[in-house]
């Protein structure tokens, strides 16, 4: 018979696997409620799906269990965040936190991420910021998935694009939260985790090829959102995220879909405007 689990249940076993994985504590804690998070807003690509997928990379080093966020530099109304290669969400609460708090001082604040990790739904810390009466964006960059018009080699992140925007009193926040592939690369892995054929039109195999096969999609690329102009906004969140914080380009990022690879070094950058 399925079990129910409360929310609170549900963060404290995913924050107890962590810390067995390696994360140090406030780590496990504030991936495990980002994750139940995504889980709970409908996005399990981002959700309990995840929870293996982290614990690996810790074990085998593609994250630093031991790291903790630091401001590296700042100015009033900009500040750039390290995350020590460690899983993205202290550095990402980091961010949420000194983004509001800049922004009500100087109106508007830029925040960058280096030396990240998966960032999961990023949809979560502009909704929470916009539930707080400001507007925010945020993007991140992400291991190569999608080919340039025309190419057949994955150069470009699906790199998501989020927003989020305060209505009147008592109304939920306004929040857009997409990739610029036409189907985000974990929607692709629960088709192969199932064995079901994705639609044709979402991936490219290895050669550059159509396929409806989800597992060589996975090994393939993805097709850009709007096709050529999908492409040149991933390359405007590429730049975004690794030419103002120093980060790596996705094509130095090995995927997220193999449990051995290098740290990844990703970048994330969140604007927030009173």
């Amino acid at each position: 018979m399925p079990e129910t689990f409360s929310r609170s249940e549900l963060e404290t076993l995913v924050a107890q696997a962590l810390a067995a994985a390696g994360a140090h504590a406030e780590m496990a804690r504030l991936t495990a409620i980002a994750l139940v998070d995504g889980e709970a807003i409908g996005q399990a690509g981002h959700g309990l799906s995840r929870v293996a997928q982290y614990a690996a990379f810790l074990r085998n080093g593609r994250a630093d269990g031991a790291a903790r966020p630091e401001i590296i530099a700042e100015k009033p109304a900009a500040v750039l965040i390290d995350a020590g290669h460690g899983l993205a969400y202290p550095a990402l609460a980091m961010a949420e936190a000194e983004g509001e708090r800049r922004a009500r001082s100087q109106g508007v604040a830029f925040v960058g991420i280096t030396n990240s990790h998966h960032s999961g739904a990023m949809g979560l810390p502009v909704a929470r910021l916009a539930r707080r009466g400001l507007v925010a964006l945020a993007f991140t960059n992400s291991p190569a998935a999608m080919p340039v018009a025309g190419g057949r080699r994955a150069l470009l992140g699906t790199n998501p694009v989020a927003a989020g925007f305060p209505r009147a009193a008592g109304h939920a926040p306004l929040v857009v939260d997409l990739a610029l592939s036409t189907v985000a690369r974990g929607t692709i892995n629960r088709y192969a985790q199932s064995g079901t054929p994705i639609p044709e039109g979402w991936a490219l195999d290895a050669e550059g090829n159509p396929t409806t096969d989800a597992k060589v999609a996975l090994f393939g690329s993805l097709v850009a959102l709007g096709g050529t102009k999908g492409a040149a906004l991933a390359l405007v969140v590429e730049l975004l995220c690794v030419a103002l914080t120093g980060a790596a380009f996705g094509f130095e990022a090995d995927g997220f879909f193999s449990e051995e690879g290098n740290r990844p070094r990703l970048g994330q950058a969140l604007l927030v405007i009173d």
